[in-house]
């Protein structure tokens, strides 16, 4: 039996297109040197930013209640102060839930600050001894 070659038929070349003509490089100039940086302009020193003043009304020392009282003591005190108090007294107690740290678990005296509740969220703690305060 004779093998058939397959003859592998080429694509005809297509003719040649002409190339354009190759330019010549441009003459090369000389490089140019980098202008000196002038210094920017200085700017008018800026004067230190005042502190931001307290609002009056978080200042105003405000009278607690008696059982707001037997957790911050009897002295008028701003807020901010009250708030301070408050925390210190939940932090010496161990009173912050050890799960969600945003609770607070309330002893005796700070049941009668938070209305009989048993735990309290921090966001509602403040909303609660606001109404302890004249």
């Amino acid at each position: 039996m004779a093998t058939a070659k397959k003859s592998a038929k080429k694509p005809a070349k297509k003719p040649a297109a002409k190339k354009p003509a190759a330019k010549k490089p441009a003459a090369k100039k000389p490089a140019k040197k980098a202008a000196p940086k002038k210094a920017a302009p200085k700017k008018a020193a800026k004067k230190p930013a005042a502190k931001r003043k307290p609002n009056a009304a978080f200042m105003k020392a405000m009278t607690p209640s008696s059982s707001l009282a037997a957790v911050v003591g009897n002295n008028p005190l701003p807020r901010t102060e009250v708030t301070k108090k408050i925390w210190d007294y939940i932090k010496k107690n161990k009173l912050q839930d050890s799960i969600n740290r945003r609770l607070i678990n309330a002893d005796e005296k700070l049941k009668q600050v938070f209305g009989g509740k048993r735990q309290v969220s921090m966001f509602e703690m403040t909303k609660l001894v606001s109404n302890h305060l004249k």
